[in-house]
């Protein structure tokens, strides 16, 4: 199998994974890094949600050949104490029900409000629109996104 070396988190990663294995098993099962979830499989639901160079991007489906040389930001390396405003405000909201999506949700939010600080509600509604809640927290989803760009003001 062949070798990659990722960067993850801030540091080098290596494993050893078929080229075609998704990034969401590489974390999960390689890496132990399980608040990444497995959602639908086929990059629609957003559950597996991570940073790309920045951008949020689904691990689901994202080949593992795919990544050299990028920049992989996943929910435990957003800030390693819960101190990053969207998470704050995930908790000042009281936004999770179930709380399956919610690393999906707020790793879409922080790179949404990370271009766009100051976003409309539309703009909002937008951003998060590819991500689903089970439990249809989405006017909390919604109110924590504002508050987290209150928060980076």
């Amino acid at each position: 199998m062949p070798t990659y070396s990722l960067n993850l988190n801030g540091k080098t990663q290596t494993v050893d994974v078929s080229e075609d294995t998704p990034l969401l098993w590489v974390l999960r099962d390689q890496l132990d890094l399980v608040g990444t979830k497995f959602g639908c499989g086929i990059g629609q639901c957003g559950a597996c949600t991570v940073h790309i160079d920045g951008n949020a991007a689904r691990s689901c489906s994202m080949p593992i050949s795919q990544l050299a040389g990028k920049a992989i930001t996943t929910i435990e390396g957003l800030s390693h104490d819960g101190s990053h405003p969207v998470q704050q405000a995930w908790k000042e909201v009281d936004v999770p029900q179930c709380g399956y999506c919610q690393a999906g949700q707020i790793m879409t939010a922080s790179a949404f409000l990370a271009k766009n600080a100051s976003p409309s509600s539309e703009e909002i509604k937008n951003a998060m629109h590819g991500n689903i809640c089970r439990c249809s927290a989405y006017n909390r989803i919604h109110k924590a996104v504002e508050v987290a760009a209150d928060k980076l003001v």
